[in-house]
This record gives C-alpha cells, sequence and structure tokens, in this order.
C-alpha cells in the first residue's frame, strides 16, 4: 500500500474544501506542450472503412482531426476550473497500431502561465467520439479506450513523461 503524504495538496480545492479556480496572475509565461493519446478498438473491417474514406458520412479522420482542434480550443468551456490559454498550435494524428485498433495523439503548446494537459487529453477523447459517431451505424461495439497524457514540459514544475 502506497504512503500518504502529508504534503500533497490540491491546487483546486481552498482550506475548507471548496472548489476554486487557481490564481495564475504572478506565474511567469513559460512555453508549454502537452501530449495525450487515446485508443479507440473497433473491427477491423471498420478501421479499413475509416482509412479508405469512403464512410457513408465522410472523411472520418479529418472530421475527427478538426473535432479534436475544436475540443482543445474550448477546454475552458468544458472543464470548469480550466483557464482560457492562447494556444499557439494543436495538432491531432491517427496510427493504425493493428487490426481494429486506432490510436490518437494530441499535441497542444502554448505560452502562457498555466499547462495544456487538459487542452491535449481533451483533443484526444473528443477526436476518438468524433470518429465512434461517424461510424457507429457500422460498429457500435467500439470502444474508446486509455486516454492518458504521455508528456508535458514548462511551467514551474518542469517537464514529465509517462514511463512504459
Amino acid at each position: 500500500m502506497a504512503k500518504k503524504s502529508s504534503k500533497v495538496r490540491l491546487t483546486h480545492v481552498d482550506a475548507k474544501g471548496r472548489a476554486r479556480m487557481v490564481d495564475v496572475g504572478a506565474k511567469q509565461p513559460t512555453q508549454r506542450v502537452a501530449v495525450a493519446e487515446a485508443f479507440l478498438r473497433m473491427r477491423p473491417a471498420t478501421l479499413r472503412l475509416i482509412a479508405s474514406g469512403k464512410a457513408k458520412k465522410g472523411d472520418v479522420l479529418a472530421v475527427a482531426r478538426l473535432a479534436g482542434i475544436q475540443a482543445a480550443k474550448r477546454t475552458d468551456e468544458l472543464i470548469p476550473l480550466c483557464h482560457a490559454i492562447p494556444l499557439s498550435s494543436v495538432a491531432v494524428d491517427f496510427e493504425k497500431t493493428g487490426a481494429g485498433r486506432l490510436r490518437i495523439v494530441a499535441t497542444a503548446a502554448c505560452t502562457g502561465q498555466t499547462g495544456v494537459e487538459m487542452e491535449a487529453l481533451c483533443a484526444a477523447s473528443l477526436a476518438a467520439l468524433t470518429v465512434y459517431d461517424m461510424v457507429k451505424a457500422v460498429d457500435r461495439g467500439m470502444a474508446v479506450e486509455r486516454v492518458r497524457l504521455l508528456e508535458k514540459k514548462g511551467g514551474k514544475s518542469g517537464p514529465w513523461k509517462r514511463k512504459g
């Protein structure tokens, strides 16, 4: 069992345990980058249909890429305590990682006073959900899996990278 640290403090909670938005006003802006991924498991035939670009609703990956970018831009509207930040770039890429498995990688960047982890996570998540929406008529058994942060750079805490 992991030992509890008495120094752990949640930044989005005040001394009385109430939710609050963190004040980042005194922080110096730094270049920040975050990378997140999500996986979508589906029937191999569904992935072939997506790759062919001939799905009934159109180019699935192009629409999902735009949805991911839009999600990153609107993260502060979706996650209650996130700050509105000036994104300098958002990229959403797709990779077939096996028969019926699609990996979505989202990268968000800004120069600002707070990180872009949530923007990258929202981009990966919404891109996966958009793929699902566009081809659910042919494969309702799809599953969005393992949405997670891979790495982040910038800010006071410095770089972090997922191991394994």
